[in-house]
């Protein structure tokens, strides 16, 4: 008898495991999107043009 009730807390405890993982996956790939678009806005966002040599600071 036993044998039944500690089969059922194995697959309570790995249920609630698996929910865990699942829950962590979900959590990672949200924020592996986000980073992924944030840095394409980034990407799209026009930058300063360089300075121009004459516009140079005298570093001698």
């Amino acid at each position: 008898m036993t044998d039944t009730s500690d089969k059922s807390d194995k697959s309570n405890w790995t249920g609630k495991a698996a929910l865990a993982g699942a829950a962590i996956g979900s959590a990672a790939l949200a924020a592996a999107l986000l980073y992924a678009s944030r840095r394409r806005e980034q990407a799209k966002k026009p930058t300063a043009p360089p300075a121009h040599p004459e516009d140079a600071p005298e570093t001698d």
